[in-house]
């Protein structure tokens, strides 16, 4: 009988150490990155990472030959120029505009609508659609014809993307390479909070004058061979709140309501209570 008793008086202990257990084996598959990588070691295809030009790229294009009286009318004037340095984690919202290189002073060139940017001496060249490579050596090509042996070289000044949702630090990112993948966001934004969810995490780009999403799942290793690995300029990635943060938050919001409600009663008491003295007292 004394055992039966004292089982009895255990169970309680006993069932909330089972539910503790099995809540921490069944969220702890979710955590992790390419879970379903086997193996110690193996290899995938790199994908295709190049950036394609779009409407409303900066581009930094520089023109040097051994002639450099030669090359300068090739080259925009010189002037300061201003890129927003997304970078700032102190206070993301609130970010300073400072310059990503402060090398950088010649103009950019921004890419139209049309897909044009105006050149000088070259007049409009169309970029759009063409690789940061591309425009470089047809604007070399371009240059030979009057200057000998030109060098251009162009780069992506405004390459940004934005990333929000549960990592430890969202906001918008200048990148300052054209090799930039999911993960890299990821990394730059602190990681995923335990509360992401790792299995759709969407992705926003621009396509073809749309605005289209894509759902990646970071459980699976086919994401390393997906062509939206590598991000593009203006993308958005959003980490969805799993479950567990969904129902956190409907906890406090019910703990929210159920304060303001007792603050009223209390208050209301309160004038109640006032305008019944004040009568006794009359």
């Amino acid at each position: 009988m004394k055992s039966i008793t004292r089982f009895y008086k255990g169970w309680p202990l006993l069932l909330l150490l089972v539910l503790t257990f099995s809540s921490c084996g069944s969220h702890r598959s979710t955590l992790p990155y390419f879970s379903d990588l086997k193996g110690a070691s193996g290899a995938m295809p790199v994908g295709v990472y190049e950036l394609t030009v779009v409407p409303d790229d900066q581009l930094l294009i520089s023109v040097t030959a051994p002639d450099q009286e030669a090359a300068m009318p090739y080259n925009n004037p010189y002037q300061p120029i201003a890129v927003t340095d997304f970078n700032q984690t102190r206070t993301l919202a609130s970010a300073p505009l400072t310059r990503r290189n402060q090398n950088l002073t010649y103009q950019p060139y921004v890419v139209g609508a049309d897909g044009f940017i105006n050149f000088p001496r070259l007049g409009k060249i169309h970029v759009a659609g063409m690789t940061l490579a591309q425009v470089g050596a047809y604007i070399e090509e371009k240059v030979a014809e009057k200057v000998v042996d030109p060098m251009v070289t162009v780069e992506l000044v405004n390459f940004h993307v934005a990333v929000m949702g549960e990592v430890a630090q969202p906001g918008a990112r200048l990148i300052n390479r054209e090799r930039y993948s999911i993960l890299d966001a990821l990394a730059d934004a602190g990681d995923m909070t335990p509360y992401g969810e790792r299995s759709s995490v969407l992705l926003i780009r621009e396509e073809d004058g749309r605005r289209v999403y894509h759902r990646l799942d970071l459980n699976s290793a086919g994401l390393l061979e997906s062509p939206y690995f590598y991000l593009k300029q203006n993308d958005v990635v959003y980490v969805e709140p799993n479950k567990i943060r969904q129902a956190n938050s409907k906890v406090d919001q019910d703990k929210q309501f159920k304060l303001s409600m007792t603050s009223v009663i209390v208050s209301a008491a309160s004038v109640i209570a006032s305008l019944v003295i004040a009568l006794f007292i009359k």
